[in-house]
């Protein structure tokens, strides 16, 4: 066996052959689910790239029922995961039930294959494809039937979160006509920087390992500071197109401080929107889908869902 030129443990292995193992979030289950209260279905968004999401509409929809928008973005450093493993696919199903909207889970192209900007460009098509159905004519019935383009928001954990926030970004410089971004909510964030800030770690190791991640997902970057993985530094923040965000943060998460940050920077730099912050005590990085969830799992459930119905009267 080919001998192992970087170790990315627990998320990867890159051996110098060439040779790729992600050692997490390599299931694919399929999107019928009977013991689930929604269903769900793979749709193409590009077909030139092959690129799919997985729609998922709760059971007991009205015909003509509009209900809030959900885009999923999925985590994994950009580098490991889908949207169609178990994990992804339990939490919408979990989330579109509790909450009661029609959820996109978008897939996208992972590094080092197809490193970054590939990710972005993807959702941005993955975005695109969903505005097709403003008019209630576009390719998806479920779309056209059932969402409220005046309700949409983007929710993402990790990398996720941090492509919510760059197509939130994206949304206030393009426009997708006809598209309400509602707002983002962002779960433990994957932002970092080029110098630690709060309790983040100073020793040389650990911050070689999360630099090494990022530069392994984009390694045309220009470091720690690139306004794809700072926001902090982004002079153009105050342009994030929504009306509200929502922030989680685990007190345990290396990336728990940035979050805050993030929250912070958001109500001192002049932004016109409504930021919310919620932190769960004892927990790390994205507790929240692992299997069996925990009461703080529950209450972030039933925050991002309350978030997410605010408008309703």
């Amino acid at each position: 066996m080919s001998e192992v030129a970087q170790d990315f443990s627990p998320l990867l292995r890159l051996y110098k052959d060439g040779h790729i193992e992600r050692l997490t979030g390599v299931d694919i289950v399929p999107p019928v689910d009977p013991n689930s209260n929604v269903m769900s279905r793979d749709v193409v968004y590009s077909p030139a790239l092959d690129l799919s999401c997985r729609l998922y509409l709760p059971k007991n929809t009205n015909p003509n029922q509009k209900l809030p928008l959900l885009v999923y973005f999925h985590g994994g450093a950009f580098l490991i995961e889908t949207a169609f493993s178990s994990t992804y696919h339990n939490y919408l199903n979990t989330l579109v039930a509790e909450a009661n909207v029609i959820g996109v889970s978008v897939d996208y192209r992972r590094a080092p294959e197809h490193p970054l900007p590939a990710a972005y460009d993807d959702s941005w098509t993955a975005l695109k494809w969903v505005a097709s159905h403003v008019n209630g004519d576009g390719p998806e019935e479920w779309l056209n039937s059932h969402a409220d383009f005046s309700k949409v928001f983007f929710n993402g954990d990790s990398a996720g979160a941090n492509i919510s926030h760059q197509m939130a970004m994206r949304h206030g410089q393009e426009k997708l006509v006809g598209v309400n971004i509602a707002g983002i909510v962002l779960a433990h964030p994957y932002f970092w920087g080029k110098d630690p800030i709060g309790n983040e770690p100073r020793e040389s190791s650990q911050r070689a390992f999360a630099e090494g991640l990022w530069r392994l997902a984009c390694p045309t970057s220009n470091g720690c500071d690139d306004l794809l993985l700072n926001p902090l530094v982004d002079p153009n923040l105050a342009r994030l197109e929504c009306s509200k965000v929502l922030v989680a943060v685990a007190e345990k998460d290396l990336l728990r401080d940035r979050g805050c940050a993030y929250y912070e920077k958001l109500r001192e730099n002049g932004w016109s929107g409504e930021v919310e912050i919620m932190e769960a005590k004892g927990e790390n990085h994205v507790f929240h889908l692992l299997s069996p969830p925990g009461e703080n799992a529950r209450l972030m459930l039933k925050k991002i869902s309350s978030f997410l119905n605010q408008d309703k009267a």
